[in-house]
């Protein structure tokens, strides 16, 4: 799964015994042992002191400790260990030419982000996840392709930010809580619409994505633009997108809209990495009583039938809306919260669904005009 050098320095009548144990121990998003995942890269001993290299393909950062006393505490029944010195790394998968679509520089996964129909917190929940992958140890960017209504520079707090261009070729990006980020909305005044058709906003889309400056990024979110129209279809065809998410709430009529956009993904052979459930249920701040204003396991349900994990399910609850409006998202505002640790939580699954889902090696795309 990774490409990291395997670095095993141990006697034969222990390097079995520790592997067996290592692989004993399952990694919860990967549902593998950490041999058979490839995550053991480096195996040492001084005296008595293991010597452990981890390497995972996707971002945990928030929970190497537990990890390192979990693995310590099973490493500890061999009478020739007594302590475990382990260093955890980081490492995703860069993606390769997806048929003729070729990777973006310095990009290794693209991510999007996409809701059949608007008003379920797509936004919301794309920027959070991007904040959540940087608090588990991502690099990463995001890209507002919601040209007709961008939302990215508001609930980043970076809405006066103006890309310059220094070589006359490439735009610069905003940064924001640890992430890069490009919109149209840094080129358009703050109530300026873009009153553009579907061909025009879709190269207007492209020019943002080829033509900005993008550090080395482990990730690009990619914040589509509700439905499964021009820009959608631009996106499938011209960007080497890895991975989709779909956003929903519980209600029937978001439901029978992310539907189609599961439907828009498997056709252009995308793989859905999963569903986020938002607005899933409300905690009454004063009671504790916890009601579900949507309906509930309409999300699950749908998981199910598309044969796709539940990446997670959100609440209802004011602070998520007033902390992007202040420009300072809940994961970067209140990062102990609940809502935070599900945000965290989403991060993580989407990693190892990358991980673990293996890139169509041969891409063919053939829209007609009257779909």
């Amino acid at each position: 799964m990774s490409s990291a050098s395997q670095h095993y320095r141990l006697s034969d009548d222990l390097l079995g015994p520790v592997l067996a144990i290592l692989d004993a121990y399952q990694d919860p998003y990967l549902a593998q042992g950490l041999v058979s995942a490839g995550c053991v890269h480096k195996l040492d001993i001084e005296g008595k002191r293991l010597l452990l290299g981890l390497v995972y393909p996707y971002p945990c950062m928030t929970q190497y400790r537990d990890t390192v006393m979990a693995i310590t505490k099973k490493l500890a029944v061999l009478d020739a260990i007594d302590e475990v010195e382990c260093e955890i790394d980081f490492q995703p998968a860069a993606i390769s030419a997806i048929g003729a679509v070729e990777p973006l520089a310095n990009v290794k996964q693209v991510i999007a982000v996409a809701s059949g129909k608007g008003g379920v917190g797509k936004s919301t929940t794309a920027v959070n996840l991007a904040l959540a992958l940087v608090a588990e140890g991502a690099k990463v960017g995001i890209l507002d392709a919601d040209i007709y209504g961008p939302s990215i520079p508001l609930m980043l707090g970076v809405s006066d930010f103006k890309p310059v261009s220094p070589d006359g070729k490439m735009m610069t990006a905003a940064e924001a809580h640890g992430l890069v980020a490009q919109s149209i909305g840094f080129m358009l005044g703050q109530e300026e619409a873009a009153v553009w058709r579907g061909p025009m906003a879709a190269g207007a889309l492209a020019q943002l994505l080829n033509e900005t400056q993008w550090p080395e990024l482990d990730y690009l979110i990619i914040d589509m633009p509700p439905g499964t129209g021009d820009i959608q279809l631009t996106l499938s065809q011209k960007v080497p997108v890895t991975g989709a998410i779909i956003v929903t709430t519980p209600q029937d009529i978001a439901l029978a809209d992310a539907k189609k956009g599961i439907n828009m993904f498997q056709k252009v052979n995308i793989p859905v990495l999963g569903i986020v459930e938002n607005m899933s249920f409300h905690v009454c701040s004063e009671c504790g009583h916890k009601e579900h204003p949507f309906g509930s396991h309409g999300g699950s349900k749908m998981a199910e039938r598309y044969h796709v994990p539940l990446l997670g399910e959100l609440p209802l609850k004011l602070n998520i809306r007033e902390d992007v409006d202040k420009g300072v998202p809940t994961v970067v505002a209140d990062p102990d919260s609940d809502v935070s640790a599900i945000y965290r939580e989403v991060a993580r699954k989407v990693g190892a669904q990358l991980a673990l889902t293996k890139a169509t090696s041969s891409l063919s795309i053939s829209i007609s005009e009257d779909e």
